[in-house]
């Protein structure tokens, strides 16, 4: 049955729970712990934790919803063919892709650190999507998954908002998905960046996407 979420900007957002998924991108311990690559960039994590609550909130009414969970994470092969030194060797952080950090190599795959925060866990029958770059079609079978069940629309949460989550709904919207990112289940490093992204998304009638809070999702999905 579909539904509408009247207050979703820049205009109403209608979906089918039967054929919508929702798609975690990258809450992982690398990019939301001390010790991890975000904190070895020179970042703060504080923010990006904070919305910890708020994004395990939609995910309980998402599978209560009966949606499709898909939870991505950003990792590396342990040869790092998959890692090209365009990324590996970008910037002066104090750790990069690769190195053994607090959580073992950072941004590998099968590392501590490249784990879904315990806070997070997916569930038996859920999607766990490996990625090795910034958008989580490039390179993976998420294409695949998607249409294999018959998916039309995706909710998106996650971080970063202007890199791995933006390059994602760009990815998603040019395949004909109709996209709702969810504005308090998303964070980034820097509040100006994620606030530009949530505008670039929703600018000239939802040329990228659409955006809504969780309360107001929820509120829809509980009807």
């Amino acid at each position: 049955m579909t539904r509408t979420l009247a207050s979703a900007q820049p205009f109403a957002f209608s979906f089918n729970p039967a054929t919508t998924a929702l798609i975690i991108i990258d809450m992982q311990r690398d990019f939301l712990e001390p010790g991890g690559f975000g904190a070895a960039l020179g970042n703060d994590v504080t923010p990006l934790r904070a919305i910890i609550p708020t994004v395990a909130q939609l995910l309980h009414a998402a599978r209560a919803a009966g949606l499709v969970i898909i939870h991505t994470r950003e990792c590396h092969r342990p040869d790092m063919s998959d890692c090209p030194a365009s990324k590996r060797l970008r910037g002066d952080p104090s750790l990069r892709i690769g190195d053994e950090g607090p959580m073992g190599r950072i941004l590998i795959a099968d590392s501590q650190g490249a784990a879904l925060i315990p806070e997070l866990m997916a569930l038996p029958g859920e999607i766990v999507l490996d990625k090795p770059g910034k958008g989580a079609f490039y390179a993976t079978s998420l294409t695949d998954i998607l249409t294999d069940r018959g998916i039309r629309q995706i909710i998106f949460a996650g971080v970063t908002t202007e890199v791995c989550v933006q390059t994602t709904m760009r990815e998603a919207n040019d395949r004909g998905y109709d996209c709702l990112l969810i504005e308090d289940a998303t964070e980034s490093y820097f509040p100006a960046f994620k606030a530009a992204t949530l505008e670039m998304i929703r600018a000239q009638g939802a040329i990228v996407g659409w955006t809504a809070s969780c309360a107001q999702l929820l509120e829809v999905l509980d009807a």
